[in-house]
């Protein structure tokens, strides 16, 4: 049989066709992987799919593996930074979500957390143009300005001294709303009435701080002072107050006990704070109580002390202070300042507010977390003697074992042992290790794990202050730190 002869061209057409596809494939993807490592596209979509991984929650598995390696240092890639937008975000201070919650007592805007799985596992950005921040004390009365670039605070309050823009800076005169001639007249007209000098006050609690001029003031008289304000329409107040160096803490007095033992403050401020102290049959107030040391001072300036409209307001004020057997010191212009009865309160006694003593299964000092009481906290409820006066003077304290340190077995002699090791290791940390403790390059410390506060201890003659964290889990030493004149918060990491 014949053969007929077809040309070259018509041959085995599917053949060339799947071998045309295979080598299209083939050239592709060279070309991909040449893109991929050798141009920036590649750069920006591994850090897109990254970023993506970081956030999302689509797949909690993956997360929770990639949570485990961070957590146990398995983790050799770098985290990659968050959105530009999220630069001015804290941790469990979410202005959405906190939106929809109750308006009761404030609930929205104390600290409401997000389940893990919706928690950014991803780095908070500096904001564009950050530069190393201006150094202590120099830092006291301005900071750059491209690090804090919020101007909402200095317009609407600069009138009132709070701070100013000025030229890359913004500059602090170290005024408020109650004091807008700045801060040092107005300590000095406290004076005449408290012992601001001499070491006999050390611990301070401003509430409602403001960009914490007050409590920066306060520190050439040898007070450390712990302002607080919640993140409100000035979100921004805390963040300018942590950037000047000054000791301060995002936090809202509403459905919960402040983050802080019994007894912890030699005094507590309050100018134009707007608590709204009598409310609740007192409660705030019940509060305020708790967290002043027995012999401390209470001042109150603005509302609703002599307050245009505001009288029965300040009627009830001065109705709770005298339930409680406080000690009106003196009530000038719209300041009033109290002192709190060195034993326990006259209670119990037949009063407006319905107060009463708490009985012996509350404990005054756990307060994570922990929900508000309405009752009083009588001073024989916390062991040790801590009456201003009877307390130790500053410095004297700093390294006297008070008998709150039997909160734990052998605790005075663990204090004395953990005063030594801290001196050692922190000697170590300057000499050895070259950190830059005792510079003006650090300012703002904080101790992840404070037990008696041995590392504050060991730095009080450095320009720093730390914040001592004690994880609410451990022990509750925290009311020994503030034995000692430091501060601290509670927290559970």
């Amino acid at each position: 049989m014949g053969h007929l002869n077809l040309p070259a061209s018509k041959r085995n057409p599917r053949q060339w066709k799947l071998l045309d596809i295979i080598t299209a494939i083939f050239f592709g993807l060279v070309l991909l992987f040449f893109l991929l490592v050798f141009t920036p596209l590649g750069d920006s979509m591994a850090a897109s799919g990254r970023q993506a991984l970081l956030l999302s929650t689509s797949d909690p598995r993956q997360r929770h593996r990639l949570v485990s390696l961070v957590e146990l240092g398995h983790h050799h890639k770098p985290i990659e930074a968050c959105p530009a937008n999220s630069v001015d975000h804290m941790p469990c201070e979410d202005p959405r979500r906190n939106s929809q919650l109750s308006r009761e007592m404030n609930l929205y805007r104390e600290r409401h957390c997000p389940l893990p799985d919706e928690m950014p596992l991803c780095l908070i950005p500096p904001p564009p143009g950050y530069k190393i921040p201006v150094q202590w004390p120099e830092s006291l009365h301005k900071i750059w300005h491209s690090n804090m670039p919020h101007n909402k605070i200095a317009d609407r309050k600069g009138h009132q001294g709070w701070m100013k823009e000025q030229g890359p800076h913004f500059i602090f005169p170290g005024g408020g709303t109650m004091f807008p001639d700045g801060a040092a007249p107005y300590i000095e007209k406290l004076g005449q009435y408290i012992p601001l000098t001499g070491g006999t006050l050390r611990t301070a609690l401003d509430m409602g701080c403001g960009v914490a001029s007050f409590g920066g003031s306060l520190l050439s008289e040898g007070i450390l002072a712990l302002s607080f304000a919640p993140r409100d329409s000035h979100k921004a107040q805390i963040q300018f107050a942590l950037e000047r160096g000054i000791p301060a803490f995002v936090l809202m007095l509403g459905t919960r006990r402040l983050p802080f033992p019994a007894f912890a403050f030699d005094f507590i401020h309050c100018s134009r704070c707007l608590i709204p102290f009598t409310a609740y049959n007192a409660t705030y107030f019940i509060e305020v109580d708790r967290l002043l040391r027995p012999g401390g001072y209470l001042v109150i300036s603005g509302p609703p002390v002599q307050w245009p409209k505001q009288d029965k307001e300040w009627a009830d004020l001065q109705a709770v202070a005298r339930a409680l057997c406080y000690e009106l010191i003196a009530v000038d212009g719209n300041t009033v300042i109290w002192k709190k009865p060195d034993g326990d309160s006259c209670l119990p006694n037949q009063n407006e507010f319905g107060l009463e003593s708490c009985d012996e299964s509350n404990d005054p000092s756990n307060a994570w977390y922990f929900k508000l009481r309405r009752c009083v906290t009588s001073t024989s409820s916390v062991n040790g003697e801590h009456p201003v006066g009877i307390i130790p003077k500053w410095p004297d304290r700093l390294t006297r074992a008070p008998s709150r340190a039997l909160v734990v077995k052998n605790g005075i002699d663990l204090f004395r042992a953990d005063t030594r090791r801290w001196t050692r290791r922190v000697a170590y940390y300057k000499n050895t290790l070259n950190l830059k403790l005792g510079s003006p390059a650090v300012r703002n410390v904080m101790d992840m794990n404070a037990f008696f506060g041995g590392f504050a201890a060991a730095l009080v003659s450095d320009p720093v202050w730390v914040m001592n964290v004690v994880p609410a889990r451990k022990p509750l030493t925290l009311g020994v730190i503030y034995d000692r004149g430091l501060i601290g918060v509670y927290h559970d990491w």
